[in-house]
């Protein structure tokens, strides 16, 4: 391999090569040249969220027991994953560098929220039930007008959001067609009645 080249799985390796400042760097081999892109692919998904916990246990409980989700995998005591519907994970959870650590202090970095879509504000409406009926408390509960909403924090305080995404058809517009979103108090009776 030449100086600078690497390899980035089967097939040529790559050298970073810079036009120009205004251009960047993109990488090159001898059969393909990768220009820079400036978008993500949309049809690219968040796959999966993988947390650094501080009880396996606790916490496996609460994904699978609270949340619904299914253990796809275990690794020891140090390790689970867990998904829905055959995925083989939406969340990996492990206590490598943080077994009976703290959570982070207010007022630094980290994780605000993950969100986990529904596909519908029934499926929403059981999820709720399940928290209710597992006593986990809902720090909010919003309807944004894309989407209806419920926050709740993790045994490690992760922000935890549940929510439905209306049919995009309602989303609410400005005159110009601009995205209006918006926070309102969700009528949780209302929810509960789905």
């Amino acid at each position: 391999m030449t100086s600078g080249a690497r390899a980035l799985g089967p097939g040529p390796a790559l050298r970073p090569v810079t036009s120009s400042p205004a251009e960047g760097t993109r990488l090159v081999s001898n059969e393909i040249e990768s220009p820079p892109s400036s978008a993500i692919d949309p049809a690219a998904v968040v796959g999966h969220v993988h947390l650094k916990v501080a009880d396996l246990k606790r916490s496996i409980r609460f994904y699978s027991d609270a949340l619904g989700f299914e253990v796809t995998q275990r690794m020891g005591d140090d390790a689970a994953f867990l998904g829905a519907g055959g995925y083989h994970h939406h969340v990996g959870l492990n206590t490598w560098e943080s077994s009976g650590g703290n959570p982070p202090p207010a007022g630094s970095t980290g994780l605000y929220h993950v969100a986990f879509r529904y596909p519908n504000r029934a499926a929403l409406a059981t999820a709720f039930r399940r928290l209710l009926e597992s006593s986990i408390p809902l720090e909010g509960a919003a309807d944004h007008g894309v989407s209806e909403a419920l926050y709740l924090r993790d045994p490690d305080r992760n922000g935890v959001e549940l929510y439905y995404d209306r049919p995009w058809q309602d989303w609410p517009r400005d005159s110009a067609g601009g995205l209006q979103m918006f926070t309102r108090a969700l009528d949780l009776e209302d929810l509960l009645r789905a």
